[in-house]
């Protein structure tokens, strides 16, 4: 006999600082539906973190965040030994194989890259294209991003100045390493008010550089060469996160071959990168720890118990 408890009697969600009525909001809907306490929400400075992850009487952690901060609230409760969730940071991969229609997919990875001027953390930020087509998928992916107008959906501001800050760094090191810039570049004018930075992909650079390694959390993006199956699946697992990874790809085979090899959270194959409330999502190596959503997702917010019963003395 097995049965599960629920970890948590009541959830105190603390909101980031840069977006604290988000929170607030979610919060205020969900107390329509929830009996009073159960759900709650908490805004402050940059003290609560540490207070909350450290307090005895909280007995689990999830965080969402960067994997520099998660390391942090993974190191935090440890002397009371809470339990903890964690969803990271991702440099997520997209695969394109030379056997697609160009045409039908372009516009799935432009949104996969620069929904929310690629603030999100499954966005596609590295696109690895065979190379017998790349030149005609980065002429018809450039022309797509050109219809991209910031201050829309798709190029909605960067969240914050610091942020901001940390896209432009990006841009300057590709000019000053020479990358070419098939879209955008940094000498980009600044014609909506507000943290815009219009859409940018960087032709073809090298994968040790910081455009390819680094999680941008922007509008920039690295499309790549691939010849080789093996070389592309090392080049896609050769870094030290693994949120999600798209592939694109019409012979089943080989989809389901390179898949297999992708260390990666989530894959998606020849669709967006859509999340299903029903499936597990979280992220392995340095992208997370544990999960939410799905069956798995839930068990990860509760606590087994066994007992073991004789009929006599």
């Amino acid at each position: 006999m097995c049965p599960l408890l629920p970890a948590l009697v009541s959830d105190l969600i603390l909101s980031s600082p840069f977006t604290p009525y988000t929170i607030l909001k979610l919060v205020e809907l969900a107390q329509h539906f929830f009996p009073a306490g159960v759900i709650q929400a908490l805004g402050g400075n940059d003290d609560l973190g540490p207070w909350m992850t450290t307090h005895p009487g909280i007995t689990k952690i999830t965080f969402t965040g960067s994997s520099a901060t998660g390391k942090k609230v993974m190191a935090a409760p440890a002397p009371t030994l809470k339990r903890v969730t964690l969803e990271l940071g991702g440099n997520d991969a997209a695969i394109v194989c030379a056997d697609v229609d160009i045409d039908a997919i372009i516009p799935r990875i432009v949104g996969d890259t620069f929904s929310h001027a690629g603030q999100t953390c499954i966005a596609a930020k590295r696109i690895y294209v065979q190379a017998s087509i790349y030149d005609e998928f980065m002429k018809k992916f450039t022309e797509e991003c050109k219809k991209l107008i910031p201050g829309k959906l798709d190029l909605s501001p960067i969240q914050n100045k610091l942020q901001y800050e940390k896209v432009k760094s990006l841009f300057a090191d590709c000019q000053n390493q020479g990358y070419e810039f098939a879209l955008g570049g940094p000498d980009f004018k600044q014609e909506t008010p507000g943290y815009f930075i219009p859409a940018a992909i960087v032709d073809n650079p090298p994968e040790q550089s910081h455009v390819v390694q680094d999680e941008p959390f922007g509008p920039i993006a690295p499309v790549l060469k691939w010849e080789d199956e093996e070389e592309v699946i090392q080049r896609a697992n050769g870094t030290d996160q693994g949120l999600g990874a798209t592939l694109w790809c019409r012979n089943t085979e080989q989809a389901e071959r390179i898949a297999l090899r992708l260390e990666a959270g989530s894959v998606w194959v020849n669709r967006g990168v859509v999340p299903l409330p029903t499936a597990l999502f979280g992220g392995i190596k340095q992208s997370g720890l544990g999960g939410e959503w799905g069956q798995l997702g839930l068990l990860n917010y509760c606590s087994a118990r066994t007992f073991h019963f004789a009929k006599n003395f």
